[in-house]
């Protein structure tokens, strides 16, 4: 098990202790940060991300073993300067993935998920990708790479940065004095993820905010200009999977239908948001213009959804210490059936919240991957007594019926996924 798997063992504690006082200081300031369908989505999103990086669903383009290997010029010594010297490469490096990711069309789609929440919250920090399977960011590590600092010291420095960027996505800490001209702090996110005209497409810096000071990217907040969080095409879902795949989407449909084998082809690299002309007449796209009148997606699902959300999600983070348990005694095929299963739960009950029939599909292919796996093992479930096998298909199978309930008695429940 990887060093960044392990060390969600003891983070994960501190995340939900740290929500649940950020929750309580909100209160007791008198801050509306939470609404229970966005910090399920922004929890099952976080799920849905271990669970990829568990199987190690990626393709790496270059990686900074191989230039290390390659272009090494000193050996850089002793190894406390060569941990500091790897922490700002890793800074730097992180800076400009960030900077591209909201830059350019395509590379969007790997963060977007990120910034879906319509909420400002350390939820929301959790809202992680699944979709930037293909890595790239050894690039801006080549610094690091003269150096000849080991890839071990990535290995472990870089999971810790990841972490390291949890705690300034809050509301209920202010400016912090001199901080602000050194780290990255709460301020410099919220208006990292604002969507005012004043503040978009600023603040990339991940820890050390000398980044964005250095490259014509900083913006302080302003006390006049309050924050107001989301992406301009809002996705109107709770379901993290369709987020994290609907600007891709929009992509592919809108090159497939412009006439314009130029717009075809670069559609992909223009600046995020650009489309083919003809594709904006023909199919437009809701998109915030004024965020003053902005309107946060609501379902208003009733309690007993919000309760039922609640305990799948519970659910599938039991399923998921348990997945981390098994994955390294079993086979590629089974493990990766696994994780569409856990995934497909995240889909269901989040669609559920949706009132989209969508999730019924998705209950179905999860209890027939279900079925599979116990077939696969020979009718068990990973060496389970039969009990806990019984206990699983029961649960299983009420899934499907109290999501079939919940959606068929639904008034509002629409078929299509799509806006």
């Amino acid at each position: 098990m990887n060093f960044y798997i392990t060390s969600l063992y003891f983070a994960i504690p501190i995340f939900v202790f740290l929500i649940l006082f950020e929750s309580i200081m909100a209160k007791r300031k008198g801050i509306k940060i939470n609404r229970s369908t966005d910090m399920i989505s922004s929890l099952s999103s976080g799920m849905t991300n271990i669970i990829r990086d568990a199987i190690k669903f990626s393709i790496v383009i270059i990686s900074y073993s191989w230039i290390v290997d390659r272009f090494t010029i000193i050996k850089l010594e002793p190894l406390w300067l060569s941990i500091i010297i790897a922490f700002i490469v890793e800074d730097f490096s992180g800076y400009w993935m960030h900077r591209l990711n909201h830059r350019v069309n395509i590379l969007w789609n790997r963060h977007v998920i990120h910034h879906s929440s319509e909420e400002f919250n350390l939820s929301c920090a959790l809202r992680q990708s699944i979709s930037d399977t293909i890595r790239f960011s050894a690039i801006f590590m080549f610094p690091a790479a003269f150096l000849g600092i080991p890839t071990a010291i990535f290995a472990i420095l870089s999971p810790l940065h990841l972490l390291l960027q949890f705690w300034y996505h809050t509301q209920v800490i202010d400016k912090l004095g001199f901080l602000e001209k050194i780290l990255v702090t709460p301020s410099h996110h919220r208006v990292h993820h604002a969507i005012n005209p004043e503040y978009i497409d600023k603040n990339y810096s991940q820890i050390f905010i000398v980044w964005d000071k250095i490259f014509g990217t900083f913006q302080s907040e302003l006390k006049n200009i309050k924050p107001v969080y989301g992406v301009l095409k809002p996705f109107n879902t709770w379901n993290p999977v369709i987020i994290n795949f609907n600007h891709l989407w929009h992509l592919v449909r809108d090159a497939w239908r412009t006439k314009s084998w130029f717009d075809k082809l670069r559609i992909w690299f223009m600046p995020t948001g650009w489309r083919p002309k003809d594709m904006e007449e023909k199919f437009p796209v809701t998109v915030i213009n004024n965020v003053d009148y902005q309107e946060k997606y609501d379902t208003k699902n009733s309690s007993q959804v919000i309760i039922w959300s609640w305990m799948q999600l519970g659910f599938t983070g039991v399923m998921i210490f348990h997945f981390f348990t098994v994955i390294t005694n079993t086979t590629m095929i089974i493990s990766y059936l696994y994780a569409i299963i856990l995934i497909l739960h995240v889909f269901s009950f989040t669609s559920t919240m949706d009132q989209r029939f969508i999730g019924i599909i998705g209950e179905g292919i999860k209890i027939l991957l279900v079925v599979l796996i116990i077939y696969l093992q020979d009718y068990s479930w990973f060496g389970l007594g039969d009990h806990y096998l019984y206990a699983l298909i029961f649960y299983f199978v009420t899934s499907f019926l109290i999501t079939s309930y919940f959606l068929f008695d639904s008034k509002t429940a629409i078929i299509s996924w799509e806006d």
